[in-house]
């Protein structure tokens, strides 16, 4: 259950014994104190303006009538408003018809973090361009370089993110209870112009205000009254087989950070207002920096709170010289986003011992003339002056409680907070509020919830703790939002060959101490990767789920494959999506070890399908499902398999929906992979040796193995791509590159059929005049090649991804290879089989899979690796009837007997 004050405290209350085998924290009546302050006991503050008809406005919203100068269009119903008159609202700009004004639902921002029932933080990439998107806070349009969450649609100006609301996707489970059903998750605005409502099927889309809502889970889009229409609960829409729910992952209680939490690279951002070079908030449209102030008007600094002050964030107002008290702070309320009672506050200029001086009780009439006090002692220019908003004492104040359990009819119960009161006594005056009076009150704790944008920390409250005390400590350090304060260990899994350590933790302030100590600290000089990983609930998985664990290289692709990374974080749960950056393929699937029925989608070159596939094995007797199917989103150069399976010849910026639609849709097929044993010899006897003896080791191989001419010229490309990797963004600046290497060799000549002996099922074969040798396992070879070619030979069978043969061909050099991509020729055939062995008589450049060495002599043994494995063949297009829309998230009924 949660609890918080109306001036700003709130609290979560969460009742009965922790589930058998959860984290050793009990289960938490939430405060969500600290958060933005609910509307205050008596009438809020009035507004200058005409004030909007009657008392029907939406939420929080304070409407005046305003005279319109350019076209303008209704936040509610996005239509245009004719005639010169509209209604807008103070604090975060809505702005609407008339008539419309009795229809608004959409809270303001001032009241929005009071209404949410489970605060989640947000998470910041940094600052982009977003084009014709609109700010969640001031409405307006996104002109400047903007934030936007890595996991949910929200996007802001930088100036307004200590004003946005903690109201993220929650993708885990966090102490709170009855997540047997997901209720839809809408964000306002931000839709594609032509989106369709759910429920009128009329447009409610916009690309001139922020209007129209749209669920994150299942993306039903509506109109914000149509959305109350709609039944609650969400299915998660077409992905459903795909997504992990919520519901069925646990974090440890106690606030890491979303970076941490979703494994996503922390960016470098920016303080929450303070960019200015002298402190102030940074500016962005609706922000804006007062210009320099007419006669008899004064720029003043308003800072909310002592925490306010020591980060020096600050917001700036215009007011006469003149104006009167209430004037002033009701300006520096509006500016804040506090609709509190103006007589519960003051302001107090602000001297540099931070103690309070003369004040300006909210309130008192008359006039209150700006004094110099407020300059900067010593300097010789007019500097704002600086005040600081203040809550009076009070014998007794409102704290709201929030139920940390979902199913109750109400979203909180007030409450008034005397000195004499303590979380006990809180908790056994709320207890029958919320109907569970029967039940003991040590099944229940106070937790506050301190809620910041980025950041909700939680707090559990001592019982004999006195609250008005606490709550006006809060309000001392921000009226409106205020800072946040900054064993049980075991080892459960051990992965030798990758030399990873997994931890399980039940305390969260021992998980947190562990991974600030192994995130910073290095074993033989490489430095430890730290993860942050849930637990799995696989036994709450619904009976038809088969979730996708996502795999993406973002250095793949150039910058695509960081921008799937996003797309896929907001289309799935972002627990199950993976940077191969940030320590490989094994959280993850040591993540979904115990999931019964798993997909897995690689994002990248062939090279990373290789990479993941190898952990595959290497884990597969770990998992539940052993044979887990793959597909496969080519971002790489060449990638064949990619071509081989319908994936097609490289990632263009398809809509990436349509990419999770298509590996729902996908049939799994069978391909071999083969073992390839490299064993060198010692190089000081062989003539002219240029590469060290190495031990032997054992690659994995799924398209090919090169040696001779096409491995060198890989390893050229891949040397100058280590020199200069910003060059090597654009596929076909690569295959440029390959083309120019290759032209540079033409008149290379390395007879390799002297250099080497090949022998297939243990017969030695006699090699013809060949500058390249290649073990092919599919139909594509540099970058969709054919080089077996077509033509019928009753010496060998019809080559096969899953018939447990390799075939071997020859090449003469570049003209030849350069013949065979382009369609004109074939390589020569040479042999067929399913074990081979490669003498090398000196050092030869060898590829396997795209990734190239220099192998020192010695030899090679190429073997079936065991099992095969299951890929994901995009199935063929079918044809789009007429009339059909491309908005397949919604959740339509599947037909009868899919499986789905």
């Amino acid at each position: 259950m949660a609890a918080a004050a109306e001036p700003g405290a709130r609290a979560w209350l969460g009742g009965g014994s922790p589930r058998p085998g959860s984290p050793a924290c009990s289960p938490v009546l939430g405060a969500g104190g600290r958060a933005r302050p609910g509307p205050g006991p008596g009438p809020g503050p009035e507004r200058a303006g005409a004030r909007a008809p009657g008392s029907v406005a939406g939420p929080g919203h304070s409407f005046r009538k305003v005279t319109l100068t350019k076209p303008t269009f209704c936040h509610l119903c996005s239509d245009f408003i004719w005639g010169l008159a509209g209604f807008l609202c103070d604090v975060c700009n809505f702005m609407s018809h008339e008539k419309c004004l009795k229809l608004v639902r959409i809270p303001c921002t001032s009241v929005a973090p009071s209404l949410v029932r489970v605060p989640v933080a947000h998470c910041f990439g940094p600052r982009g361009l977003h084009k014709r998107k609109f700010c969640a806070v001031c409405r307006k349009v996104l002109e400047a370089p903007a934030l936007h969450c890595e996991v949910c649609e929200l996007h802001l100006h930088p100036d307004c993110v200590p004003f946005a609301c903690s109201d993220c996707r929650q993708c885990h489970q966090d102490g709170h209870q009855d997540h047997d059903t997901h209720h839809h998750h809408w964000r306002e605005g931000n839709l594609p112009s032509g989106a369709r409502c759910e429920v009128c099927r009329k447009t409610c889309g916009s690309s001139d205000v922020l209007a129209g809502v749209r669920c994150e889970w299942c993306g039903v889009q509506a109109h914000s009254v149509c959305s109350a229409v709609l039944a609650p609960e969400c299915g998660f829409g077409r992905l459903r087989s795909l997504v992990l729910p919520p519901a069925c992952v646990r974090l440890l209680p106690g606030g890491f950070s979303k970076t941490q939490s979703f494994r996503i690279a922390e960016a470098v951002e920016p303080g929450e207002g303070g960019d200015g070079a002298d402190g102030s908030a940074a500016v962005g449209p609706g922000r804006e920096t007062p210009a320099t102030p007419e006669s008899g008007k004064q720029t003043l600094k308003i800072f909310d709170g002592d925490d306010a002050v020591r980060r020096s964030q600050f917001r700036l107002i215009t007011v006469s010289r003149l104006a009167s008290a209430e004037e002033v702070l009701e300006a520096a309320l509006r500016v804040h986003h506090i609709p509190e009672d103006p007589g519960h506050l003051e302001l107090c200029p602000l001297p540099p011992s931070l103690k309070a001086c003369d004040t300006w009780a909210g309130g008192k009439a008359g006039s209150a003339v700006i004094s110099e006090e407020g300059r900067s002692p010593g300097s010789g220019e007019a500097t704002p002056e600086a005040w600081v908003i203040r809550a009076l004492p009070r014998a007794q104040e409102v704290l709201k409680i929030y139920p940390g359990w979902l199913k109750v009819g109400v979203a909180y119960v007030s409450v008034r907070v005397t000195p004499k009161s303590t979380a006990r006594s809180v908790v056994l005056e709320v207890l029958p509020l919320l109907g569970r009076q029967a039940e003991g009150p040590e099944s229940f704790q106070l937790v506050e919830v301190a809620m910041g944008c980025r950041q909700v920390q939680r707090t559990a409250l001592m019982d004999e703790q006195p609250l008005l005390d606490r709550l006006q400590d809060i309000r001392q350090m921000s009226v409106r939002q205020p800072a946040f304060a900054a064993t049980v260990v075991s080892v459960s899994h051990v992965y030798s060959s990758q030399g990873a350590v997994v931890l399980d933790v039940t305390c969260f302030s021992e998980a947190a101490r562990l991974y600030v100590l192994l995130k910073d600290m290095a074993v033989r000089g490489r430095l430890l990767t730290a993860l942050v990983l849930p637990d799995l609930l696989h036994a709450k998985l619904p009976p038809d789920s088969c979730p996708l664990l996502v795999f993406v290289n973002p250095k793949s692709g150039g910058l695509k494959g960081r921008d799937l990374l996003c797309s896929f974080r907001k289309l799935l749960n972002p627990h199950q999506v993976f940077d191969l950056t940030n320590g490989g393929p094994l959280p993850g699937l040591h993540l979904f070890s115990q999931v019964p029925c798993f997909r897995v989608l690689v994002c990248g070159g062939d090279g990373t399908v290789g990479w993941v596939l190898g952990a595959l094995e290497e884990t597969r007797y770990r998992l539940a499902c052993p044979e887990p199917s793959v597909a496969i989103l080519p971002l790489g150069t060449g990638n064949d398999l990619g071509r081989v399976l319908r994936w097609g010849a490289g990632y263009s910026g398809e809509d990436p929906l349509s990419v999770l639609l298509s590996v729902d849709e996908a049939d799994a097929v069978l391909m071999d992979r083969w073992t390839i044993l490299l064993d060198a010899h010692d190089t000081a006897s062989a003539e002219n040796g240029t590469a060290d003896a190495e031990p032997p080791k054992i690659v994995q191989m799924s398209n090919y193995c090169g040696i001779g001419i096409d491995a060198e010229l890989s390893l050229d490309f891949h040397q100058a791509r280590e020199e200069e990797p910003g060059k090597f963004t654009s596929r076909l600046h690569n295959k440029g590159v390959y083309v120019r290497v290759g032209l540079q060799k033409i008149s290379h000549s390395r007879s390799l059929h002297k250099q080497i002996r090949l022998q297939v099922e243990r017969q030695e074969v006699e090699l013809p005049s060949i500058e390249g040798l290649i073990f092919i396992n599919i139909p594509s070879w540099g970058s969709g090649a054919d080089l077996w070619g077509s033509d019928s030979d009753t010496r060998f069978e019809k080559p096969r991804m899953d018939d447990g043969l390799l075939e071997v061909v020859g090449v003469t050099g570049v003209v030849h290879m350069g013949q065979v991509q382009g369609g004109l020729r074939s390589g020569i055939r040479i042999a067929q089989g399913s074990y081979f062995r490669v003498t090398l008589l000196k050092a030869t450049p060898v590829q396997v899979d795209g990734e190239p060495w220099v192998q020192a002599p010695g030899h090679m043994i190429i073997s079936a690796a065991g099992p095969k494995v299951h890929m994901l063949r995009k199935a063929k297009q079918k044809p789009r009837r007429a009339g059909t829309t491309r908005d397949a998230r919604a959740d339509a009924p599947a037909p009868e007997g899919d499986p789905r």
